[in-house]
């Protein structure tokens, strides 16, 4: 699957995402790259931020956006087909967006989220 055709399952992952909940999310950029830190090569994806349940009323100024990185190569790695890609793309997509809500990986395995 080229880099393009990733990204694209990236955005249809992120077409799952209800309007409602989309609309909540505060500050927030997806990315995709092709490898997760050395220290981590089985690594989907990645939730770098403050979660909204932890932010205050101070928190906005001046801040970054949080980041959602999703790892293209170790996906390709554990998927055979385009559709599993996309599946795992979407399931990757949605356990890192409910850590920017702030569910933590207990909760999401205890939903089906794992």
């Amino acid at each position: 699957m080229t880099r393009g055709e990733f990204e694209q399952a990236v955005s249809e992952g992120l077409d799952l995402v209800p309007g409602d909940l989309a609309a909540r999310m505060d500050n927030v950029v997806v990315l995709v790259e092709d490898d997760p830190p050395a220290g981590d090569p089985g690594l989907l994806g990645v939730y770098e931020g403050v979660p909204l349940t932890e932010r205050d009323h101070n928190w906005a100024a001046g801040s970054l956006p949080d980041r959602i990185t999703i790892f293209r190569n170790p996906t390709l790695a554990i998927c055979e087909t385009r559709d599993e890609v996309v599946d795992e793309v979407a399931i990757t997509v949605v356990h890192e967006i409910a850590h920017h809500f702030g569910i933590d990986d207990k909760r999401l395995h205890e939903l089906g989220w794992g």
